[in-house]
């Protein structure tokens, strides 16, 4: 089976570079908010105590909206593709670097707030 998908792609059918980076940038977010759900919350919950116990669900919301600027930066790129250039083999270079720097921004992020905030906090 998987014979018959690798020469189906190679007789021409190329990825789609439009659908694979919004794909990405909707799974990133789905990882990015996870891990500042479980691990920059629950930080942020350790370090300010039971007096501020909703702080932490409000720096989620602030942080989650303020990634989306980002990712839709790095989706744009893709998305105004015509349909000639959204199949073109030569922007696999151009894509696999977006998508590197967008999955870096997605998981490096909460790890480092989580950081700070143990830091701060300690």
């Amino acid at each position: 089976m998987t014979k018959a998908l690798h020469e189906s792609k190679t007789a021409g059918e190329t990825r789609d570079w439009r659908k694979a980076m919004s794909d990405n940038v909707a799974i990133a977010l789905l990882v990015y908010t996870a891990l500042q759900i479980f691990v920059t919350v629950q930080a942020m919950k350790g370090a300010m105590g039971g007096s501020m116990r909703i702080a932490p669900y409000f720096a989620l919301i602030v942080l989650v909206v303020a990634i989306i600027p980002f990712c839709r930066k790095y989706e744009s790129r893709w998305t105004h593709l015509n349909d000639e250039q959204a199949h073109d083999p030569a922007l696999a270079g151009a894509f696999r670097r977006d998508q590197i720097a967008l999955w870096a921004l997605a998981i490096a992020t909460p790890l480092v707030l989580t950081g700070i905030f143990r830091v701060l906090f300690a």
